[in-house]
Order: C-alpha cells, then structure tokens, then sequence
C-alpha cells in the first residue's frame, strides 16, 4: 500500500469506542490511538464543576487529538482512533457553550484554535460512528463503574446523542461514514454481526489485504 489506512471510532460516552479499539486492532494488528481520559487532569474536577473546568478539559482533548492526528499522518502504519477531534469541537464543546457552561470568551478562543487547526488535519479514510440510546449509554455507563462519571445525567448524555446525530448526517454528505446501531450488540458475543461489519468495513476500502484474518471471526 502506498499511504497507511486511517480509521476512526466516533460516538457518545459510554458506546463501546473502546471496546472497539481494543478488538479491531488486536484482530488486524492495526496501530490503536486511545482516547487519553484518564489522563486528562481536568476530567474530575470539570463533571464536579463544569463552568470552571469545561475551557481546560476541552483544551486538553483537543491538543491530545491534534498530536495523535499529526502522528496518524506521519507513519505508515494502519491507524484506528478512539473519537476525533471532530467530536471534540463539534459536539462536546459546543454543547458546553450552547448550555451556558463554557462562557463565550473561552469557546470563541477554542473555536478559533479548532478552525486553525483544520487545514493541517487528515480526515479519517473511514468514520465509524456507533450510536446507542440514552439509557443503553447509562447501563454501560454504570457498568464500567468509574467514578467520576457517576455525576453524568441522562439529560447530558441525551443532549449529546442530539449533536452526534446532526453531526454524522452533515459528516456524511462530505466524507465516508458508517453507522452502526450498539444497542442490541455486544461486540465481544456477537460474533456473526461483527463479521457483517468487517465486511462492510471492508468493502469502503476496497483493500481485502487490511483483514486477513476475515475468515477466522
């Protein structure tokens, strides 16, 4: 291959991006980039206050996803990303603003450094956006079991399926997307339906030589 495969996970807290990443990379050994929200020095204290946090968490995922995109760029490895820097402008800081969390000033400073930051960035080959319901996202949510995200509410999280929604359906028109629906899906049990979406995945990019291990699922 000429130029290394760049794939992308997109989706509301709690869907399984994760999960995801973990098992598409183990499977075709493809290069995984996590999102870093455990070392995310903000993220405690935004969900415990977040008007006084929101500027320097958004700040801080924004600068991680930029650095992991210019690295994408730079190898020739097939990369799978764990949410983009898309969502990180596009949903969860303007989700912020539009509540009155973040204050103007900041999200207009914020915007102003996204928007520069566009022109130098590589759109992903493929967007895999996995979408679940409000309360699938609570259960898996409560299950994973960490703590600071026990101050999330449905309100929030309902709210940000909104934005993702809207998002995915402008996304589209311009760029490769698929949706998958997680709701009844368990990636790690169903093992038929996640042969589907290999398939699918496959057939975007035309490069069976990507998933060699296809018949083994």
């Amino acid at each position: 291959m000429s130029r290394n495969y760049f794939f992308a996970l997109a989706g509301n807290i709690g869907v399984g991006k994760t999960t995801w990443t973990n098992l598409l990379s183990d499977r075709f050994s493809w290069h995984p980039f996590y999102e870093k929200v455990v070392e995310n020095p903000y993220l405690s204290d935004f969900y415990s206050d977040m008007s006084r946090w929101s500027f320097h968490s958004q700040i801080f995922f924004l600068t991680q996803r930029f650095k992991e995109n210019n690295q994408i760029q730079n190898t020739r490895k097939t990369c799978i990303q764990d949410r983009t820097i898309f969502e990180d402008a596009e949903i969860f800081a303007y989700n912020l603003f539009r509540q009155q969390i973040m204050p103007e000033r900041d999200y207009l400073t914020y915007r102003e450094l996204y928007d520069s930051m566009l022109s130098s960035i590589r759109y992903p080959d493929l967007m895999i956006y996995l979408r679940a319901s409000t309360w699938t996202l609570i259960s898996r949510i409560r299950k994973r079991g960490r703590d600071y995200e026990r101050r999330i509410n449905k309100e929030y999280l309902a709210q940000l399926n909104i934005l993702y929604d809207t998002w995915i359906h402008m996304y589209a028109q311009s760029h490769r997307a698929l949706i998958v629906e997680t709701d009844n899906f368990d990636i790690e049990k169903d093992t038929g339906r996640l042969k589907e979406i290999i398939r699918e995945i496959s057939a975007y990019e035309h490069q069976l030589e990507l998933f060699p291990q296809l018949s083994t699922i």
